[in-house]
């Protein structure tokens, strides 16, 4: 199957959500989100009859305009952030070192491919930590970081991104929540259930006990905790 052709007709890659919804999904800034797969601009110094400078988006939107993006942009944008958590990330050389690891594993969009998974996250940390001359212990530490993160990415029998459970504190935690194009319209839900997490953090907020939700939804108490625990961390639209 020519893989190409495979990207450009996958359900996964029709566009979906805005960038303030992956923004709450993922729980990080739709500043951020919208700096990666849209770009960013600032106005010239006074004088510069408003000339308008700034980069390029990082991630291609899957329609534009106005720029919606797709369940592959949301998975490309969360490995993004996994590694923003551990340090700042900067457009350019993270461009840069995306083109590396592209050129070297000879596939575009490494983000939801197999290959990244494997020998494309060892490729891009040593070529992002070299872009900013970081130690060795340096380099190992942003391996596991991510290494972990991509963990919580499951993949099709093309090796293609097809669910992911994103974290909040920490890569290694249990998966609660997940996001699954399949699931609710592809929103957060508790894991193996569809059941949305916002709607249970709603109920919550409402007034309603941990131990009634989870007994009207058939849940364990943890998974509702998880839920309420998500929820609450939105970012600021």
């Amino acid at each position: 199957m020519n893989r190409k052709l495979y990207l450009e007709r996958d359900a996964r890659d029709e566009p979906c959500y805005t960038a303030g919804e992956v923004a709450g999904y993922l729980r990080i800034p739709v500043s951020t989100v919208r700096a990666w797969c849209i770009g960013q601009a600032r106005t010239g110094r006074p004088g510069s009859a408003g000339i308008r400078t700034g980069s390029d988006a990082l991630i291609k939107p899957a329609s534009v305009p106005p720029p919606m993006l797709s369940f592959w942009n949301l998975v490309e944008v969360y490995v993004l952030a996994s590694l923003r958590r551990k340090h700042g990330v900067s457009l350019q050389r993270v461009r840069r070192a995306l083109a590396f690891v592209e050129g070297k594993l000879g596939v575009d969009r490494p983000l939801i491919r197999q290959e990244f998974y494997t020998d494309g996250v060892k490729l891009f940390v040593e070529k992002y930590s070299n872009l900013l001359d970081v130690s060795h212990s340096g380099q190992l530490e942003w391996s596991q970081v991510i290494s972990q993160a991509v963990k919580r990415v499951e993949r099709d029998v093309n090796g293609l991104a097809a669910r992911v459970y994103p974290w909040l504190n920490r890569p290694d935690e249990p998966r609660q929540i997940e996001i699954d194009p399949l699931r609710a319209f592809g929103r957060p839900v508790i894991v193996k259930t569809g059941i949305p997490t916002e709607s249970v953090a709603e109920r919550f907020r409402a007034g309603e006990s941990i131990d009634a939700i989870a007994a009207d939804f058939n849940l364990n108490r943890d998974l509702v905790e998880a839920a309420v625990r998500w929820e609450s961390h939105a970012p600021a639209a």
